[in-house]
């Protein structure tokens, strides 16, 4: 740790601090400003030359007295201490506890940007995560070592459905240990207490760990905390072999606090003013989850995206696209028609889900069950658009059992209360429950010996 502090700081703006004539200082390095109250800021070097060093300061730049600003330059990376006690325990995105108990005490520390990962060492994610959710579970699979964003819009209940998957996400391999990483970018208060307290009234408080950034901390904070996240997942993961889910919300903001700080810094600005780099900042990120040869632990994410203007072409939810295996889309009209969970089905996809269903994950009958749920629900909205322009009274009988397994299947598949969860098992007999609406000539999608053992109907 080097012991000269420097007092060249020259210009503040959007977080950012300038510092002049420091020689020697390397990239992502780990800086400590004193600010002329003797408070110390933490910080990062995000651009260094021989004339100039810019460093992200994490607390923000607020009430800096250039003329008095006293930085020190670390010669380390910033990292994360280590432990297993890190679970059940509340961070913000240094690390720093915000549940009012001690900091982490241990002799392992690793740098939160991670190391990178050999693609030939990556493994196919395998193998069923149940939510306990029947529009996730059901249709779009979740499987170990994915990432399967949730695209939500502003008013929807994309935080009581990461809450529910939190309270409920567990392996059906009940041997196997499971944990979650939970990570809260720019909550309200509000949020934030109702995060804890579901944690801590289901029980599932002890097996989590929470970072959290609150919407009146210092945005730039948030451009470290998804990756503080994922260095405690993956100490999870493979040091102490769990199987982790990791849970962001809301990389909106994140991706708002980086666009931020890509201005101040003055780099070229591209779709919607979005630096030309989110794309892989994000794939930095996301990328760092997953399955690794030998090891017996895994990453599974889900991030949630808030789509402004509920645009799934905005870049956020675009480049997300590109990167994940998947989305989990929620409908505001399913929401103003008072359904929980509102996900609409049709345009969600989990592109890993032949992967981890079937015999010997779920059931044999899960992926034919599943394409015929689609087909029928596909074919079901057609026939309702259809209604709206002619009339159900003038509609074919046939096609009055679209209508009524469209109803059906809206309020009893995808509708599920808050604290109602769902096996499998239970999500698959309700899809046969709600598809024998239909005579066995129309399942066209399934086996005859799935029909023998699961059709409901006459």
């Amino acid at each position: 740790m080097s012991i000269k502090e420097y007092r060249t700081a020259t210009e503040a703006r959007g977080g950012l601090l300038v510092v002049r004539d420091v020689p020697g200082i390397a990239f992502s390095d780990r800086v400590q400003i004193k600010d002329h109250k003797g408070r110390v800021r933490s910080g990062q070097v995000i651009r260094a030359s021989d004339q100039e060093v810019l460093i992200l300061v994490f607390e923000g730049t607020d009430d800096l007295d250039l003329e008095h600003t006293w930085v020190r330059f670390l010669d380390e990376p910033v990292e994360l201490a280590l432990s297993p006690e890190i679970l059940g325990r509340e961070f913000n995105g240094l690390g720093v506890p915000r549940d009012g108990r001690p900091p982490i005490c241990s002799t392992l520390r690793r740098p939160v940007s991670g190391s990178a990962i050999n693609p030939a060492a990556r493994t196919y994610p395998r193998e069923f995560i149940q939510t306990g959710i029947s529009t996730i579970d059901g249709l779009n699979s979740l499987v170990r070592g994915q990432k399967l964003p949730i695209f939500s819009g502003s008013g929807l209940p994309h935080n009581r459905l990461a809450a529910q998957i939190v309270r409920q996400a567990k392996l059906i391999d009940e041997s196997a240990s499971f944990s979650i990483v939970f990570a809260a970018l720019g909550v309200s208060y509000a949020d934030a207490k109702f995060f804890r307290d579901e944690f801590a009234d289901s029980g599932v408080l002890r097996n989590v760990v929470m970072f959290v950034n609150l919407a009146d901390d210092p945005p730039v904070e948030r451009l470290i905390l998804p990756r503080t996240a994922l260095t405690a997942a993956e100490y999870l993961a493979y040091d102490l072999d769990r199987h982790v889910l990791v849970i962001l919300t809301d990389m909106t903001n994140y991706a708002e606090a980086l666009r931020e700080v890509s201005t101040a810094k003055g780099d070229v600005p591209a779709r919607k003013g979005y630096p030309g780099y989110l794309y892989s900042d994000l794939a930095e990120i996301y990328e760092r989850c997953g399955r690794i040869h030998e090891r017996h632990g895994s990453i599974t994410m889900m991030p949630v995206v808030s789509m402004p203007s509920d645009d799934i072409t905005h870049p956020i939810p675009d480049l997300t696209g590109y990167i994940t295996e998947g989305q989990i889309v929620l409908s505001r009209e399913l929401h103003n028609q008072g359904i929980y969970p509102p996900v609409n089905v049709l345009p969600s996809l989990s592109r890993l889900m032949k992967d981890g269903i079937g015999q010997d994950f779920t059931r044999e009958d899960h992926p034919r069950t599943a394409a015929q749920l689609y087909a029928l629900y596909a074919r079901a909205q057609e026939t309702r658009n259809l209604a709206s322009i002619i009339g159900a009274d003038e509609l074919s009988e046939r096609d009055r059992l679209y209508l009524e397994f469209a109803d059906a299947f809206d309020q009893r598949f995808v509708s599920q209360g808050e604290d109602e969860e769902r096996s499998i098992e239970g999500t698959l007999d309700l899809a046969w429950e709600l598809m024998s609406i239909f005579p066995r000539d129309m399942l066209t999608r399934v086996k005859e010996d799935d029909l023998a053992k699961y059709y409901k109907g006459q």
